[in-house]
């Protein structure tokens, strides 16, 4: 192990440790960081406490704690240990664990100053787990605060290391030599005609053929794994296995993947990007990437997640090459074109930036932050998640109206899993020592969802499989001491407790379903649920194409049994119809639960109050073109609009669609007295209801800046007319504005008024922005054809100096 690469490094390493707070360490694929040089650490940096890696995969991290006891002659759980999601091995001489899954957040809340521990390893950084970026920004908070002795070494085989710099300008950089052996790499771009799994499995097949040793594939998932294993069965040899990995195998099987092949074989690993990692797979020599990932993305807007399949960075290409070169010279093909290789990004985009932060925000405010500028951070989580994660919080009662946790969140914080599963642990626990486990183990099944078989999440209650019972056993022991058992009739309310948004309510035949947050989602038509009227949908998955989100996982609900059981989740409104045939509005009660009708009632005589509250619902509904925008009122709201961009610096109220919807009550409402059909509504005057948006400064300002209307030389009060990002335009007979040397302006100077001049019939002459110029130049054009056609009128050789006038030469010397 000494040949290792990082072992050239190891005492630079150690002295940084010791002097510096931080260290970078950039070391390649193969170069000992991960399964070797903690060890090292361990035995010769002298620390008084222990330490603790960060691996970002459960598989990985298992592995390097088996490989670092290894060479102790150990196994797990005594010098070496780990701990992960409902499965640890750690013992009271353990001084180095290996830790994953947010383990290492859990240890921050429980205990901020690390009491014990000399040093926090954060390993593969460059993948930018969601975990890892909180992890840090924790780290150093506690630094800072807390722990000025508390060592964090961070590891990566492509550290972005320009911008962790300007994040820890202090921090000493240090670079190992990486793997032992050189790396051929080759790009074989597939044919544009060939699916994928077809144009893989020959670029392997002749791979195979070509050279000697075993191969690893990358491929972006599972279903790309099994179609391409599918194909490659015709075109291995009898002497080589296929092997697939991926998180979701069970443990002996993930072992024949990494294990070498047996003498006189070879093998082919089909893997994820989860072989980019410090996992270490024996025996590879050839590599076939094609160089694609599959990565999850959330969308703030819908509060779902989806799927994207997409090109890997630079940075995860040079880590997947570097598989080959563990043991001898080897031979990477990326399957794409030099040039588009060379076009991709350099690193892989931050988990935090495209990740539902409902569970990062809970943290945080368990951590004592309200404000995400309190903390360090390598990216700054975006607002419109981080506003999502806030709402979804409020939703579920863990936070109050101030933002801050309430007493069901601090209840919530102490489960350790995602915020919707920890609402629904405590709703259970708060029922029965059944509800309590039967919440617990639907939240394990969640965490880890089945693939295939089943979306009836009743199916897989009756069948838990034993990693799902160990974490079930983990969570309920986190909330309440007691066991019970698991009632699949519980399962319904408990997951509409967690996941009111998702209640679904069948509309049609065809396995097309309403969300109570008004999105569609979707079973296939042969699916047994899909037959069921009302659904609790909790594992959702937002299609690529389709308008619907895919419906993983589901249970039948008893709509009439929930509503008496949870009356919370009902709403009541008044909505208003228009009645095409009556030509009138009618009104109607409705008992909701989101955007899901239970039941409706019309309403004879609605009382004002209720009439005026459901016309806001129905304005919003149908949208701001059903009321009367006349010119007085679009001239008012396009005036905002531009004064907005104009003069910035004031705070202008907003003008955009939604924003004027949001507000009906502070600006329409009012004016909606008496008014009970649309002929009344469209009576409305939206000039003056529009006003209520402006107190009288900003009223003033806007009259003065932006005027309706400008008084020209003459005394004609002329109107402007205003165009959002157009200058406006004051349309004059050109006679009305001699004498004046320059176009008039308005936004206090900054903005010249475009004259469209007229003749003395209001035709059109000429348009400028620049009367001095005009006056100059055109003028003498229009002035000699003016004169023939209007010799009654004034056409003076010096515009700039003459009187204006609306009259004709026979009245000026009047």
């Amino acid at each position: 192990m000494s040949l290792l690469p990082v072992s050239a490094v190891v005492d630079e390493v150690i002295s940084a440790l010791r002097a510096s707070p931080h260290v970078l360490l950039n070391a390649p694929t193969g170069a000992g960081k991960s399964t070797w040089l903690p060890l090292q650490i361990l035995h010769k940096a002298g620390f008084p406490g222990r330490i603790i890696m960060l691996e970002p995969r459960r598989l990985a991290a298992k592995n390097v704690a088996f490989r670092l006891a290894q060479q102790l002659d150990e196994v797990p759980g005594q010098t070496v240990g780990y701990r992960m999601r409902a499965d640890s091995k750690i013992g009271p001489q353990t001084r180095l664990e290996v830790v994953t899954e947010g383990i290492l957040t859990r240890m921050l809340q429980q205990d901020p100053e690390l009491s014990g521990i000399s040093l926090v390893i954060l390993d593969e950084f460059h993948e930018r787990s969601l975990q890892a970026d909180l992890a840090l920004a924790l780290l150093l908070d506690v630094q800072q605060g807390l722990r000025d002795d508390l060592k964090v070494l961070i590891m990566s085989a492509t550290l972005d290391n320009l911008r962790l710099s300007n994040l820890l300008p202090q921090a000493p950089v240090i670079s190992s030599e990486g793997r032992s052996f050189p790396v051929e790499r080759l790009y074989q771009p597939l044919t544009s005609h060939e699916r994928l799994e077809d144009g893989v499995a020959n670029a392997v097949g002749r791979l195979l053929r070509e050279q000697t040793g075993s191969l690893l594939l990358f491929l972006p998932g599972v279903a790309e794994i099994h179609r391409v294993q599918e194909r490659l069965v015709e075109k291995i040899a009898a002497d080589t296995d296929l092997c697939p990995l991926y998180g979701a195998l069970s443990l002996n099987d993930q072992q024949k993947a990494i294990q070498p092949a047996r003498s006189g074989r070879r093998k082919v690993v089909l893997a994820t990007n989860i072989a980019e990692t410090s996992l270490t797979i024996e025996g590879i020599r050839l590599v076939v990437d094609s160089g694609l990932e599959r990565t999850t993305r959330f969308d703030p807007r819908t509060g779902l997640t989806r799927l994207v399949t997409q090109r890997i960075s630079q940075a995860s290409m040079i880590q997947r090459a570097g598989r080959a070169g563990r043991l001898e010279p080897g031979i990477c093909w990326h399957l794409c074109a030099k040039e588009q290789a060379e076009r991709a990004a350099e690193q892989a985009e931050p988990e935090i930036l495209h990740s539902d932060l409902s569970g990062v925000w809970m943290e945080l405010l368990q951590w004592g932050c309200h404000d995400l500028a309190q903390l360090s951070w390598l990216d700054m989580p975006p607002e419109s998640a981080v506003s999502a994660a806030q709402q979804l919080l409020l939703q579920l009662g863990a936070i109050d109206a101030e933002g801050k946790l309430s007493s069901l969140g601090r209840k919530m914080s102490v489960c350790g899993c995602e915020p919707r599963l920890a609402a629904m642990l405590i709703a259970g626990s708060e029922e029965s020592l059944d509800g309590l486990a039967t919440a617990a183990l639907l939240a394990a099944i969640l965490e880890e969802p089945p693939r295939g078989y089943s979306s009836d999440m009743g199916y897989w209650l009756d069948r838990p499989q034993s990693h799902w019972q160990r974490r079930a056993k983990q969570l309920a022991q986190r909330v309440a001491r007691g066991e019970g058992r698991v009632d699949s009739d519980l399962a319904a309310s408990l997951l509409a407790r967690a996941f009111s948004d998702r209640i679904a309510q069948r509309r049609g035949l065809d396995g097309r379903y309403l969300l109570a947050n008004g999105l569609g989602a979707a079973l296939p038509q042969d699916d047994a649920l899909a037959r069921a009227g009302w659904l609790v949908s909790p594992a959702l998955l937002q299609g690529h194409n389709s308008p619907d989100a895919k419906i993983l996982l589901a249970v039948p609900l008893e709509i009439d049994a929930l509503v008496q059981k949870m009356p919370q989740l009902v709403t009541q409104q008044t909505a208003v119809e228009w009645d095409e045939e009556k030509g009138t509005l009618r009104a109607w009660r409705r008992w909701n639960i989101g955007r899901l009708s239970l039941r409706a009632q019309p309403l004879a005589k609605p009382s004002a109050e209720e009439l005026q509250q459901a016309l806001i619902g129905w304005i919003r509904q149908q949208g701001l073109q059903v009321l009367t925008w006349d010119t007085a009122a679009g001239q008012l709201r396009t005036r905002l609009q531009c004064a907005q961009e104009w003069l910035p610096e004031v705070d202008w109220p907003p003008m955009d669609d939604d924003a004027l919807l949001d507000s009906l009550e502070q600006w329409l409402l009012p004016s909606l007295a008496g008014v009970k059909d649309i002929r009344a509504l469209r009576q409305v005057n939206i000039a003056d209801a529009l006003g209520r948006l402006l107190n009288w400064s900003l009223r003033q300002r806007l009259d003065s800046a932006l005027p309706s209307h400008y008084t020209v030389p003459t005394g004609s009060r002329l109107p402007l007319r205003y165009e959002v990002h157009r200058p406006p335009v004051l349309a004059v007979r050109l006679q009305e504005v001699f004498g004046e040397q320059r176009s008039p302006q308005v936004a206090e100077g900054r903005v010249a008024v475009v004259l469209e001049l007229l003749s003395p019939a209001h035709r059109p002459l000429q348009i400028t922005a620049d009367l001095a110029a005009f006056w100059q130049g055109a003028y003498r054009e229009v002035q000699k054809e003016m004169k023939g056609r209007y010799p009654k009128h004034a056409w003076p050789d010096d515009p700039a100096q003459a009187l204006p006038t609306r009259r004709t030469k026979k009245y000026q010397g009047q």
